[in-house]
């Protein structure tokens, strides 16, 4: 047994990333790992925090999440049929009609996304003016870096040329955990000619030790919720946003 599957949850252990049960099984995860619900309570916030008010939102990706408790007239959506979530979309093809949606929310899900170029065009079309794309992402620094590229399952490559990921995989094993800082930071220059609609509002570094020490959806490692506080303090007062793992990410449609 390798070090990564003597430590993997056994709710998903030796299942197929890309199996429906998965995104299930990690809905119940959350639930059960308190330390965990308690950070996407969190993230949840700050997404809702940065909503324009009183707008249609689509949540792109909600399959293992609980947005919908915290926000009851957002509508769900994942790329497939799922229960408890409200409609299948494709991010790249979006069914619904110009200037309709307020906002788009996405958690640990642009990095999924196979054409960003297609995404955000799509996004900019659905969403009226004043609306925003709301993003929780990995994010890189040095410390993220090394996690990452040791103690994850996805590829994170900061040197990937193009913003396309590699075809023929499914939507949840194609990945590159890089991605949202290579469009947003190390090609910032390029997203902003491309598409100038666009303004970056907010890209704040966050959490170097919360989620890690979670032990995030795919491991049975977990902490209780007492020690959340805790932890958070440690990263607000010591660590700060220099070893950032996540960003949060808002963009503005002119």
């Amino acid at each position: 047994m390798t070090r990564w599957a003597s430590i993997s949850h056994p709710l998903t252990r030796g299942m197929d990333l890309d199996d429906v049960r998965v995104t299930l099984a990690r809905r119940e995860i959350i639930q059960r790992k308190k330390f965990l619900k308690t950070l996407y309570n969190e993230w949840y916030r700050m997404l809702k925090d940065n909503l324009p008010a009183d707008e249609r939102v689509l949540e792109i990706g909600s399959g293992a999440g609980f947005l919908k408790n915290l926000l009851p007239s957002v509508i769900t959506s994942e790329v497939f049929a799922i229960p408890g979530v409200d409609r299948v979309e494709d991010a790249c093809r979006l069914d619904f009609p110009n200037d309709s949606l307020g906002a788009i929310v996405m958690l640990d899900v642009f990095h999924h996304i196979r054409d960003v170029r297609a995404f955000l065009i799509e996004a900019r079309r659905v969403l009226c003016q004043g609306g925003r794309i709301l993003m929780i992402e990995p994010w890189r620094s040095r410390w993220s870096s090394v996690i990452y590229r040791n103690l994850h399952h996805e590829p994170f490559d900061t040197d990937a040329a193009d913003w396309r990921l590699p075809s023929g995989g499914g939507p949840l094993s194609t990945a590159n955990g890089a991605l949202p800082w290579i469009v947003f930071e190390r090609d910032r220059d390029q997203f902003e000619a491309e598409f100038p609609e666009f303004s970056i509002v907010k890209l704040e570094p966050l959490m170097p030790l919360a989620y890690l020490v979670s032990g995030g959806v795919g491991t049975q490692v977990s902490l209780p919720r007492s020690m959340y506080r805790p932890v958070r303090i440690l990263e607000n007062k010591v660590v700060r946003g220099r070893g950032a793992m996540f960003a949060l990410i808002v963009l503005e449609r002119a």
